[in-house]
């Protein structure tokens, strides 16, 4: 039973990631803004599956989009999403 509810909460964090896609592209970054607000909440509030979760799916996810459409992420990820992401790009490889 826990996997099922493993695999919602990263469905679901899949689903925010798609979500803060789209308005980025659509150029509504006041939406996106809230996601990253949302996550950022998920990360400093949630349980030890939703962090894992924000950090391996949404920051992973939602950076690597960013970085590949040249959005500048200082200027949109909230500082505990910044800590998470530089956490993950100086970690990658060692």
């Amino acid at each position: 039973m826990k996997d099922k509810s493993k695999q919602n909460t990263f469905r679901k964090m899949q689903r925010l990631v798609n979500i803060t896609e789209k308005f980025l592209l659509s150029g509504n970054i006041a939406r996106a803004k809230r996601c990253f607000t949302i996550a950022e909440e998920l990360l400093s509030r949630g349980s030890a599956e939703m962090k894992c979760a924000v950090s391996n799916v949404f920051v992973y996810s939602v950076s690597s989009f960013m970085e590949f459409h040249h959005f500048k992420i200082s200027n949109y990820f909230p500082q505990t999403l910044q800590k998470e992401y530089y956490s993950q790009i100086y970690c990658s490889g060692t």
